[in-house]
């Protein structure tokens, strides 16, 4: 069995090649499959978004001798019989309750039956409430913060490159990564925070790194191919992608490990939700961001400049001189 450095060897000098461009129909293929299923994906199970975007009430119990959550619940459906509530552990003897919006006198009765349930001094009981127009302003400036990003991106990257073309097939595996994403947490009824938001904005900086990293490989390929080159311009994008191979795997896996460390550390130990939804987003985003540069972004690439005149000519010459010379197109 060849080693890691064996093969990322073979993989840049191409005598091991993936078919990341000669498949591309698949994959385009496969990415189409799963960002329409990601898409709709919340047709079927709703999107969840936390308190911060619904608006709603928040107990905190601290000193609690027992992080049971039924009994919260029973103690809060014990005030509002119909009440949704979502309850977490907070540290080793903490338990915070969100609720539906309660009126002031259903806050106090609230406070003092869980004070009375988890046998803590009312006092270890804190009430607040968050309205809705707060998440209102947040996911406004995600949005807007989103928009800006792609535009800049999408001229940075034009002007770096000298193609729009790169840009349109970075932007395009963006927001492959976004929908996939947020497709995922939607079908795991995982919740999407204030956290979870910054998270997904981070992702979209890491999966643009790693695009760029791929896509100057393939620039270097390209422009020292010239008239004489033996490589049509899909094998040479190809080849670009296998170059970097190893190099996207190992920075996928050194990202991922510290922020899945992070993300358990925050689900087991400390049960601090800003973590778990800031890590959660980021381990997601950045696995799907690996994947969308591979098979999506540089693939894409390929096909939106194969058709120019001047690729087609010499894609065409070498293909009829490998055929007269007897050897596979």
């Amino acid at each position: 069995m060849r080693s890691m450095s064996q093969l990322g060897n073979d993989l840049y000098t191409g005598k091991t090649s993936f078919p990341f461009v000669g498949r591309r129909r698949l994959w385009f293929l496969i990415a189409a499959i799963l960002v329409i299923g990601a898409a709709l994906v919340p047709l079927f199970r709703p999107i969840q978004f936390s308190i911060e975007f619904t608006g709603g009430s928040q107990f905190t119990v601290n000193g609690v001798t027992t992080t049971d959550q039924q009994v919260a619940t029973d103690a809060v459906q014990s005030v509002v019989p119909d009440a949704t509530t979502k309850v977490v552990t907070v540290g080793d003897d903490g338990i915070r309750v969100q609720t539906d919006q309660l009126t002031d006198a259903q806050t106090r009765d609230v406070s003092a039956a869980l004070a009375d349930a988890y046998q803590v001094d009312p006092a270890e009981v804190s009430a607040s409430f968050i309205g809705p127009s707060w998440g209102q302003d947040v996911t406004r400036q995600s949005l807007w913060g989103l928009a800006i990003f792609l535009a800049l991106t999408f001229l940075i990257l034009a002007l770096y490159f000298r193609t729009w073309k790169m840009s349109v097939s970075a932007i395009i595996g963006l927001l492959d990564v976004l929908i996939i994403t947020v497709g995922v947490y939607s079908l795991f009824g995982f919740e999407i925070s204030p956290a979870a938001v910054i998270g997904f904005l981070t992702i979209l900086s890491y999966a643009l790194y790693d695009t760029t990293v791929v896509f100057d490989k393939i620039r270097e390929n390209t422009s020292e191919d010239g008239e004489v080159s033996g490589r049509t311009f899909g094998e040479s994008v190809n080849l670009a992608v296998n170059q970097t191979l190893i190099r996207s795997i190992n920075t996928t896996v050194v990202a991922v490990l510290p922020t899945g460390a992070i993300l358990i550390v925050g689900v087991v130990w400390l049960g601090a939700q800003t973590l778990t939804d800031l890590s959660l987003s980021i381990f997601v985003g950045t696995i799907v961001a690996a994947y969308s540069t591979l098979f999506v972004a540089a693939p894409l690439y390929s096909l939106l400049r194969e058709g120019e005149e001047r690729f087609k000519e010499r894609d065409a010459r070498i293909l009829a001189a490998r055929e007269l010379a007897g050897t596979p197109a």
